[in-house]
């Protein structure tokens, strides 16, 4: 299977300097606009943020291993309150670039030509870390199970008179007794 990536493509990385000489290595650092819809339901990577990368590209005899981090910013919603949560979050990785297709298996990569594409590492290594429940704060209380508000800006012991269903309909029938009024 050939893969025919765009040289041009700003994850699509070049191994032309590296030869198929192995021991031969290059060590860069990029910033490149991160892809679309890295991310998970509540917290991603917004599409255009720049995206950091410290990388080792090595030359070994069955392709081009490419060790690396990269420093993203991460943009989402708490998973308790709902408020907007912004953060970054720093990502290492590891991958082999295969010559050829008869020496990786299935889900290995492969090289196209001199060419190796790292945007499937880049959201592999980062979607593995993101939090599924991102939270604004440890200590978030959440919105309020009775009437939404944000338990942060409530007003404290902030509660509501729970009135068994059963007992509603008697509500009315006894005055309320005002201890104001008592000599």
């Amino acid at each position: 299977m050939t893969l025919h990536l765009d040289p041009r493509a700003p994850w699509v990385v070049s191994t032309h300097d590296l030869g198929r000489r192995p021991g031969s290595m290059r060590e860069m650092r990029l910033t490149l606009p991160a892809p679309a819809d890295i991310g998970v339901d509540m917290i991603g990577v917004p599409k255009d943020a720049d995206v950091k990368l410290d990388l080792r590209l090595e030359a070994v005899m069955e392709g081009v291993l490419v060790t690396g981090t990269a420093l993203t910013p991460l943009r989402g919603e708490c998973a308790r309150c709902l408020e907007p949560v912004t953060s970054e979050t720093e990502v290492s990785f590891q991958e082999l670039f295969f010559y050829s297709a008869e020496d990786a298996a299935e889900d290995d990569s492969l090289l196209d030509g001199e060419l190796l594409d790292l945007e499937p590492v880049l959201r592999d290594a980062v979607v593995l870390t993101l939090p599924l429940s991102p939270l604004c704060s440890e200590d978030c209380a959440g919105l309020c199970t009775d009437c939404g508000i944000r338990l942060a800006d409530a007003e404290p012991g902030h509660k509501h008179e729970v009135i068994d269903a059963r007992w509603a309909k008697l509500q009315g029938l006894v005055p309320e007794h005002n201890n104001d009024q008592e000599s």
